[in-house]
């Protein structure tokens, strides 16, 4: 590879050694950890440009770098403009499949035999591709962020008992600031693997950042702009429950989230390729070997750094992490349903019905709401917005109804109960409250009583109280306990009873007494 240039003041050194000393330029090289050529360079260079080592001092840096490297080729020469014309073809070759710069290289040489060697050849490459690709560098802040994505390539478990493979997601997550990196296998990319993905990942970080920075796959969001993305609603709800944002990252902008590209990357060279000859027969056993390869990916030091992701994570980021909520996010459902005749709403799972407003269903028959449900709450979202929560009733066919979703005259039939009949016909008399009693009694099914009763109670209003437990006293004691046997006696004015007379035989000679057959 090209050698790297020393620095300036180390030039300086070199010179300002061989000029005040008597040392040999091996020794120099020693003095300033150079090697013996560099020194035999630049005191070569300095002499021959005949200047003087007080006057090298006054000279500025760059003008200094001229006269001791004057002799070096110019970037603009004829051979480098040569080359710099393939650099726009090279960038579109490359990310075709194989295609590599040695490839390149070796494709370059063989057209131009005088041309640059393979350093020099990726030198100059490099160097006009950073400069071509004009960015903005983003200096992420402690927790600020966390990039999450799936890894492209899978692992794979095998069904112990047919042998089959099948391929497993790769969920990568990673914190901005501290490059703290996790990752696990997964089943699915499909939104309850999703979730789970994001929490663990949470968990192991310890705390919530600002904002998570997925992809745009559908779990994550359901509609893709670049100004205002669309969320999906479980994630949505995922986020609000741990405290944070989501920030989808641009569509075709890779660089808004190169850093868990890299981690993907790294995910490759630390946990692929050291489990890349072992079976796995469920994914609880993958991701037991992937977690102590993962922890030494953490803390392992950075390349030109004295610490690792752990350590920085540590020492910046852990304290400014949001605290996690105690309880996990309770994962959500989500069903689209219609608005039924009843003014209630069905969820399917359990064959339960929950109640609406009356008005949803009288404004069109055709109204669809949306049901938001856990494993312990049934939200219902009308117009995005959340009308009534409940506790979830798993009984099946039973109806959970709320009375001010009621018309008015359902709501009054809904007031109806055996013990309010009880109540309103002891008001009126002790007879009437036994009638009642009776009627409530001879029902199958209790509501299948409380017209009758309605009726009997109504009656007062006509005949009065007192008229009433008469009549209801008769009846008692006929065992006609109706509405409509009731109602005939007041109309006929038979509630009175009638005293009984003893019955008397008229006095005839056909009628023979008690001695004739004595």
């Amino acid at each position: 590879m090209a050698r790297r240039r020393i620095s300036v003041d180390r030039i300086k050194d070199v010179i300002r050694y061989g000029v005040t000393t008597n040392l040999s330029e091996r020794a120099i090289g020693r003095a300033l950890k150079v090697s013996r050529t560099a020194v035999a360079k630049y005191l070569g260079c300095f002499r021959a440009s005949g200047l003087t080592w007080e006057r090298a001092q006054e000279l500025p840096d760059s003008e200094l770098l001229r006269v001791l490297e004057g002799h070096r080729e110019p970037r603009t020469s004829a051979r480098y403009e040569q080359l710099a014309e393939r650099f726009p073809t090279m960038v579109k070759e490359l990310r075709r499949t194989g295609v590599t710069l040695q490839l390149l290289w070796e494709e370059y040489l063989r057209e131009h035999p005088d041309g640059y060697q393979n350093s020099q050849f990726c030198h100059h490459f490099h160097r006009w591709r950073k400069n071509a690709e004009v960015g903005m560098h983003i200096d992420h802040k402690a927790g600020e962020k966390l990039f999450v994505d799936y890894a492209g390539d899978r692992l794979k478990i095998v069904d112990p008992e047919s042998g089959k493979e099948q391929p497993v997601e790769t969920f990568v997550a990673i914190l901005g600031a501290s490059e703290l990196t996790y990752v696990e296998a997964s089943a699915s990319q499909q939104s309850d693997d999703w979730i789970r993905s994001n929490e663990r990942a949470l968990h192991y970080c310890g705390g919530s950042p600002q904002a998570i920075i997925p992809d745009n796959l559908r779990s994550a969001v359901s509609r893709c702009d670049p100004y205002e993305p669309g969320i999906n609603p479980t994630f949505d709800a995922f986020a609000a429950h741990y405290g944070l944002v989501i920030m989808p990252a641009r569509v075709r902008q890779a660089r808004d989230k190169a850093l868990v590209e890299n981690a993907v990357r790294l995910a490759y060279q630390r946990i692929y390729a050291p489990l890349r000859d072992r079976t796995f027969h469920s994914i609880e056993d993958l991701n037991a070997a992937i977690r102590p390869l993962l922890e030494q990916h953490n803390g392992r030091r950075f390349q030109r750094l004295p610490y690792s992701r752990r350590e920085l994570f540590e020492q910046i980021e852990q304290a400014v992490l949001t605290t996690l909520p105690v309880h996990h996010f309770p994962l959500q459902q989500i069903r689209e349903v219609t608005v039924g005749f009843n003014y209630h709403v069905e969820l399917r799972e359990d064959r339960h019905h929950y109640s609406v407003p009356h008005h949803l269903r009288t404004r069109d028959p055709r109204t669809k709401v949306k049901l938001l449900y856990d494993e312990r709450t049934v939200s219902i979202y009308y117009d995005n917005v959340r009308i009534v929560e409940y506790q979830r009733d798993r009984r099946p066919g039973g109806y959970t109804t709320l009375p001010h979703h009621m018309p008015p005259q359902h709501r009054w039939y809904a007031e109806w109960s055996p013990e309010r009949f009880l109540r309103w016909g002891r008001a009126l008399g002790a007879n009437v409250e036994a009638v009642i009693a009776q009627v409530l009694q001879d029902a199958k099914y209790p509501p299948q009583g409380f017209r009758s009763c309605l009726g009997i109670l109504n009656l007062e209003k006509s005949y009065g109280a007192a008229r009433l437990d008469r009549a209801c006293r008769r009846a008692l004691s006929y065992r006609l306990c109706s509405y409509r046997r009731i109602q005939n006696m007041l109309r006929l004015g038979l509630e009175e009873e009638q005293e009984q007379q003893p019955l008397r035989f008229p006095s005839h000679d056909n009628v023979r007494g008690s001695d004739y057959y004595n």
